[in-house]
């Protein structure tokens, strides 16, 4: 079944039907709720010798065995079990007692279901007094830990709102009530709490405050059919590629311009890059975002509930939007669809899940030669991979650009509906914006984790960090007499650690193989990283947010490969209380038995990057925001021994058929441009130096000089 498949591609519905049935016939007594079924991806000891001999041309080379990840509840417990496909048995089983998986829509459909027809939070309901034809809404989130209720059952909190108008579309977060329920594992109505309103007040039991009708306004809705007509100034813009696109695929593998790699997608981090190779040469194993954590700051009862591990508990891959031509990607367009598993273990279609396409990105690089008026001009074309995700209120846009330079970029966009919550008309609090009448949106993080495997030119490779420094002025041993002069210093990091940025020593990490030396620069080949500068999380070390999400404590952090380290959160986040994940990690190993687990120097390295965005709503983010950019790059330094782009054909009219537009708006279609004589005759002053210019319409001012 297996036959056809690289070890890197998920798994097919087949597979993922066969693992079911495999664990079926293990346990056929137990009742069995499949949460799971996805690649266990091969030993990077197994892989990286079958990656060698396939681009080595041998096609005979034996692949991994494929194996399935299970995650499922045997009899209520949750369990992990590794399936051989090839095999078709059980090669490990591991009972995960007081762990908790992912949720999912229809637990989150049941657990809204329950909450709203329990009597007393229809007492509570009633006792709002909400205006006639308002719809309660109750959504539910999973249960931040907080150091309150017992985490060893699954705990959900459902915070409640009002749609006013009849149209399922509109903007509901625009009335957020004055009340929450804390369900059971069972769904069953645990607490129920009046929300404070104010910034002294608290949340108590008791039935909620009459609900105030001044706070009824008009202005919150965003959907087409119920927001303002639209403006009418947009004109059509089409992406024309008269020849088709440039990239080439093959299964899960794409090729185009110098790169090749290939594609994954799981219910967790959803899109995956592996085997990622420009010229041939290796630069990443594994590429992928690992966790996104989003703590919101409002300090009152229950609001440090709010605290989302939007992949570890939610999973991007079971989030992820369904991209189909016409709005998420233009031109022509390549998607992959994604395979899940439903609770009954058989395989769930996640169509159109990742797109890929080509932009045109601008100038790739230009000079003009001022002595002769010659420019050489090219554009940089760039491939995209991207995916979009829905959490709740939330949409995250994840996108990977490969450029014709050999760079990368991996660019994060949040959009979306702001979390809001209940304040009193005329009140403020110093930790949120009042974004409407009655409305507050709290400030809030979004952290993200980008973890990067590196195999610059083979898996041994260390991470430098270089900064640039001021040089002494007029010091006996450094000539600097006009204090000008600056230089870096460099340090290789010997063991697992944490790094932080520094803006002003531009503190730069570099991803080096010092085996292998670039011809020119006799230094290290390498890769830099171009961090996105950001504030690390804001909550106190002790916190559970901070316990829970280890990996916000630095920008960067570098630790030595397992195959069994992929989420910098631990494997497990939901109500998950803390020290299991990254930081975790590296103290353990520093206090193993020979003090040698953290060695990273000329090994097989993992470095991660947290980055994200402290978000303090502005008025302009409602009713929904505009996209917030974050972009990381992954830039060669001294990989190559020129500009990798140098061969990319110059831009001319003839191709990029560009049209001229008049004044006042129209457009010349098929209007010939003048053309640049030969030559252009200057002559030269007596007395030397710019003594006048020359405005010339093809080249620009020309300098005469004697």
């Amino acid at each position: 079944m297996s036959a056809h498949r690289h070890p890197f591609d998920p798994l097919t519905p087949g597979e993922i039907q066969l693992a079911a049935t495999i664990l079926q016939h293990h346990v056929p007594e137990s009742g069995i709720v499949f949460r799971v079924i996805t690649l266990w991806e091969p030993p990077k000891a197994e892989m990286v010798p079958f990656l060698d001999l396939e681009h080595g041309g041998d096609k005979m080379a034996t692949p991994p065995a494929r194996v399935a990840r299970v995650q499922a509840y045997v009899d209520k417990v949750l369990s992990e079990f590794k399936v051989h496909l090839d095999q078709q048995a059980v090669i490990a089983h591991e009972s995960l007692h007081v762990r908790h998986s992912h949720i999912d829509a229809d637990y989150m459909r049941r657990a809204e279901l329950a909450c709203l027809a329990d009597p007393r939070v229809k007492e509570h309901v009633a006792a709002l007094k909400l205006p006639e034809g308002a719809t309660v809404i109750a959504e539910p989130w999973t249960y931040g830990t907080d150091g309150i209720s017992d985490m060893t059952g699954r705990v959900t909190m459902c915070w409640f709102y009002m749609r006013l108008s009849a149209d399922p579309d509109a903007n509901y977060y625009a009335y957020p009530l004055d009340l929450c329920v804390e369900l059971s594992d069972a769904l069953e109505v645990v607490k129920i709490l009046r929300l404070p309103s104010g910034e002294d007040d608290r949340a108590e039991a008791g039935k909620p405050n009459e609900f105030d009708r001044g706070k009824i306004h008009g202005s919150s809705e965003y959907y087409p059919t119920l927001s303002s007509p639209p403006r009418t100034t947009v004109k059509p813009y089409h992406v024309s590629q008269p020849e088709g696109p440039s990239f080439s695929i093959r299964g899960n593998k794409i090729a185009w311009e110098k790169w090749t790699m290939r594609v994954g997608f799981n219910y967790r981090e959803g899109m995956t890059l592996h085997d990622v190779r420009f010229q041939g040469r290796s630069l990443f194993y594994r590429l992928s975002l690992a966790e996104m954590f989003v703590p919101y700051g409002d300090p009152r009862a229950p609001y440090p509930r709010k605290a989302a591990f939007d992949l570890g508990n939610d999973g991007a891959g079971l989030c992820a939007n369904n991209l189909k031509l016409g709005c998420d990607c233009l031109g022509h367009i390549k998607y992959f669809d994604g395979w899940l598993a439903s609770n009954a273990g058989m395989p769930l279609k996640m169509p159109n899940v990742i797109c890929c396409h080509e932009i045109d990105d601008g100038i790739l690089w230009k000079h003009t030669n001022t002595r002769t008026g010659n420019a050489a001009v090219t554009r940089s074309r760039v491939l995209v991979l991207q995916t979009i995700i829905t959490a709740s209120n939330y949409e995250y846009i994840f996108l990977f650009y490969f450029g014709q330079d050999a760079s990368i970029h991996y660019e994060v966009r949040a959009t979306g509906i702001l979390s809001t919550a209940p304040i009193a008309m005329g009140t403020t609090v110093p930790y949120g914006t009042v974004v409407a009448p009655g409305v507050l949106a709290p400030f809030h993080q979004h952290l993200f984790c980008l973890r990067i495997d590196p195999a610059l030119d083979g898996r041994h490779n260390s991470l430098v960090v270089e900064e640039s420094h001021p040089l002494p002025v007029s010091d006996a041993a450094v000539h600097n007499p006009f204090g000008v002069g600056y230089a870096t210093r460099s340090t290789t990091v010997a063991r697992e650690t944490g790094l932080d940025l520094d803006h002003a020593a531009n503190r730069v990490f570099k991803m080096v193989n010092e085996r292998r030396r670039n011809p020119t620069t006799g230094t290290p080949v390498g890769f830099r990283l171009v961090p996105c500068y950001s504030q690390p999380l804001l909550a106190h070390p002790t916190s559970f947010h901070a316990k829970r999400s280890e990996f916000g404590a630095h920008a960067v952090w570098v630790t030595r490969y397992d195959d069994d380290e992929l989420f910098p959160a631990g494997k497990f986040t939901m109500q998950s209380a803390g020290g299991e994940g990254i930081a975790s990690w590296i103290a353990a190993r520093r206090e193993g038995a020979d003090g040698k687990g953290g060695k990273v120097r000329d090994e097989d390295i993992v470095v991660w990057h947290t980055f994200g965005s402290t978000h303090n709503p502005r008025a302009e983010d409602w009713p929904v925001m505009p996209c917030e950019k974050m972009v990381v790059g992954l830039k060669p330094v001294n990989f190559f021994e020129r500009n990798p782009a140098l061969d990319v054909p110059v831009a001319t009219q003839a191709a990029g058929l560009s049209v001229l537009v008049e004044e006042g708006g129209g457009v010349s279609r098929g209007r010939e441009q003048p053309t640049a004589p030969e030559s252009i005759e200057l002559v030269c002053l007596a007395g030397g130096g710019f003594d006048c210019w020359l405005d010339n319409p093809w080249i620009g001012p020309v300098a005469m000089v004697a």
